[in-house]
């Protein structure tokens, strides 16, 4: 979640992942690898072009970036933003160069280091990059691959069989956006170094040592906007230890055997995570479910290999109400989806009314169970590794590979089938919970209807208690959630009734973590924020139909404010995720204090900004220091003042980084487990600076 204006905010722009690394060891491949390389490749330059007058548009307005200048021109196009999480994608090209090298079979073991300096370094003991002489340029191929777009062994020759890079831009585009970058490269016997100041070679590559390894050691400094480098590139240069440590073990548990250790030296003392997992996406499975109760003990697993693609799965159903599908392509996230899981999806689902079918536990005059019958309460694992895959979109979220559904599909059926038939009593145990999620659905269906909002216009279809805008223009109006009725009736006497709509909320909905949708329906408060939206729910969510694009959640500073909040957030983030991932959920600042001294008044929002104001003001004669227990203390005046102008107020817009991340810790804090919840609040108790009782 960050701190930010609305108005200021936008969805991130998209990120694009590549890698360039050639993989060749002597000179003779090193040539047949080269050949494949189109030689305008080795002189990229980039165009944009800018009308200078408006009727004018000729070869004049046409500008030629040489070299790296274009990523440095337009960075969000090469790692989607300059902000942390563009900092990080930095780290990720780096690290996804040394798996790429795991996977064709050449490393074992990865390091990521944070230095108190500001720098990252990756190493790996891959066979490192290669040293030679490139035909074409002349210049060291690891020179090429750090200075070059579109240069690298990712782009038709054979010594990567498979490869997140896609576009190969990845070393490069690190080496561009960096103050500093220091390579050292193990191979021969010999210790290989060069440096480069934003994409800029400073010497020649050169020999500084002797070794029996081999591998690549890269470390880099983040160019950073400061005042004395105002031509940064990036707006911060802290890289986050926590969000680091995710991506590795994802890495981890993707690729069985590779053992990646992350260290945070800022740290005192330092801090080492080492994530090494040889049952790889099984124990992937077993992490995500390790919160919940699952059906059976082991998870079902599943690998093939068909031509070029490699296929493996690995499935387990828990007792939640929730799905929870993760799908990758060459150890690329496809939060979309694609072939592959569709495959998945078929595969599945066929195999479980087949096997339900045979067995009688779906009778003749039953209909079939459909994919999301199926699909409630399974935690899965879709990775599938190809050597050409096909990515719909910039972001790379989407596989688009024909071939892979079917084969995906077909190993799933076979697999599926055959664990049931050898393990009749998980399929009995499947089947039960499948056919219960389909009745449940059916009830659900029904009580749809009563949420459903039939027309925009239609106010009788809007929940009563609703006090909407003027504006239909979703993208300018917003819509307060509030809790009771007190403070629900100074933020509508409050409110700007153009843009700004409000909803009243009596008392905690409820927690859809531990109930079907049939039951969450069934809550007056969640039927009402269904039909304010107007964008359904679940598989029937529609974004185009979301009539606001801000949807605030504004309750009490309080423990039972927070407690309704992250009831709200649940249920978003479990029916309604879209909200979250583009960035459509946001939470009201209210302030906690209103310190008043010679008449003038300030409004502060935690207790380090009231000290800092007392010791501004002074404290002689004493201020008048008002601490608000809850929205309803405040008039209207100052809820809009404080908390509604878009000219004065703050927001907390609550982004998506980590869907993993964000599942386990909802159903570590919402879920039916009691211990690991204790123990979650006795280690992160101390985090708590100012506790109202």
């Amino acid at each position: 979640m960050q701190n930010e204006t609305p108005e200021n905010n936008h969805p991130p722009l998209p990120d694009e992942e590549a890698q360039n690394q050639l993989p060749v060891e002597d000179e003779a491949e090193e040539q047949a690898a080269s050949a494949q390389m189109n030689a305008a490749a080795a002189y990229c330059s980039a165009s944009s072009a800018t009308a200078v007058q408006k009727d004018m548009y000729d070869e004049n307005q046409i500008q030629v970036l040489e070299g790296l200048e274009a990523v440095r021109k337009r960075p969000g196009m090469y790692i989607g933003s300059t902000d942390y999480r563009g900092l990080h994608h930095c780290v990720y090209e780096i690290v996804d160069n040394a798996v790429d090298e795991a996977l064709a079979g050449y490393c074992t073991d990865i390091r990521v280091t944070l230095h108190a300096d500001g720098s990252c370094e990756v190493s790996d003991n891959g066979r490192g990059f290669p040293v030679g002489i490139h035909p074409k340029i002349g210049r060291p191929a690891v020179e090429v691959c750090l200075t070059v777009l579109h240069a690298g062994g990712k782009f038709g020759g054979e010594g990567y069989k498979v490869s997140g890079g896609l576009h190969g831009v990845g070393a490069s585009v690190v080496n561009a956006l960096s103050r500093r970058l220091q390579v050292n490269v193990r191979q021969d016997g010999k210790i290989y170094q060069q440096e480069y100041a934003r994409g800029k070679v400073l010497y020649d590559l050169k020999t500084v040592g002797e070794t029996t390894e081999t591998g690549t050691t890269i470390r880099f400094w983040p160019d950073v906007k400061t005042p004395e480098t105002p031509d940064g590139v990036f707006e911060t240069g802290e890289f986050q230890f926590n969000i680091l440590k995710v991506r590795m073990r994802e890495m981890a548990f993707l690729n069985k055997g590779i053992r990646i250790t992350i260290t945070d030296e800022r740290a005192t003392p330092a801090v080492e995570r080492v994530y090494h997992y040889e049952g790889g996406i099984r124990e992937f499975v077993k992490y995500l479910n390790k919160n919940k109760e699952v059906l059976f003990p082991e998870p079902i697993y599943m690998e093939g290999l068909v031509g070029e693609t490699y296929v493996e799965v690995a499935l387990q159903y828990n007792d939640s109400y929730s799905e929870n599908l993760f799908s990758f392509a060459n150890n690329i996230h496809t939060p979309e989806g694609g072939t592959h899981l569709t495959g998945f999806s078929t595969g599945i689902t066929r195999a479980i009314n087949d096997y339900g079918r045979q067995f009688k536990f779906i009778r003749e005059n039953e209909t079939n169970l459909k994919s999301e019958d199926v699909r409630e309460s399974l935690v899965a694992i879709v990775s599938v590794k190809l050597h050409e895959p096909q990515f719909e979109g910039q972001t790379k979220s989407k596989l688009g590979n024909s071939e892979t559904r079917s084969i995906v599909d077909k190993l799933v059926y076979d697999s599926v089938t055959t664990h049931l038939g050898e393990n009749p009593s998980i399929g009995r145990a499947i089947l039960d919970r499948c056919i219960g999620a389909a009745r449940a659905r059916e009830a659900a269906r029904k009580a749809r209807e009563l949420t459903r909002r039939k027309s925009v216009l239609e106010s009788a279809s809007m929940p009563g208690k609703l006090a909407d805008c003027t504006e239909r223009d979703p993208a300018k109006c917003e819509i307060f959630l509030v809790e009771g009725d007190s403070a629900g009736g100074s933020a509508k006497t409050g409110r700007d009734r153009m843009f700004q709509a409000i909803l009243p909320l009596r008392g905690k909905i409820l927690n859809v973590e531990k109930v079907r949708i049939d039951r969450a329906l069934g809550n007056n408060e969640i039927k009402s924020m269904i039909t304010a939206f107007g964008c359904g729910y679940g598989d029937d969510f529609d974004l185009a139909k979301l009539r606001y694009h801000r949807i605030v959640c504004m309750t009490d500073a309080d423990v039972d404010g927070s407690h309704i909040r992250i009831l709200m957030l649940t249920f978003f983030y479990r029916y309604m995720r879209p909200l979250v991932e583009n960035g459509y959920v946001y939470i009201a600042m209210p302030p906690l204090y209103k310190v008043t001294k010679a008449k003038k008044e300030h409004y502060v929002y935690n207790d380090e900004e009231l000290e800092k104001l007392l010791q501004e003001i002074g404290r002689d004669p004493k201020p008048e220091i008002q601490r608000y227990k809850g929205l309803g203390e405040m008039s209207s005046e100052q809820l809009w003042q404080t908390t509604m102008n878009p000219d004065t107020r703050t927001m907390m817009r609550v982004t998506l980084t980590d869907a993993i991340a964000a599942d386990q810790i909802l159903t570590l804090l919402m879920g039916d487990q009691v211990e690991p919840r204790k123990e979650f609040i006795e280690e992160n108790a101390k985090l708590v600076t100012d506790l109202d009782i």
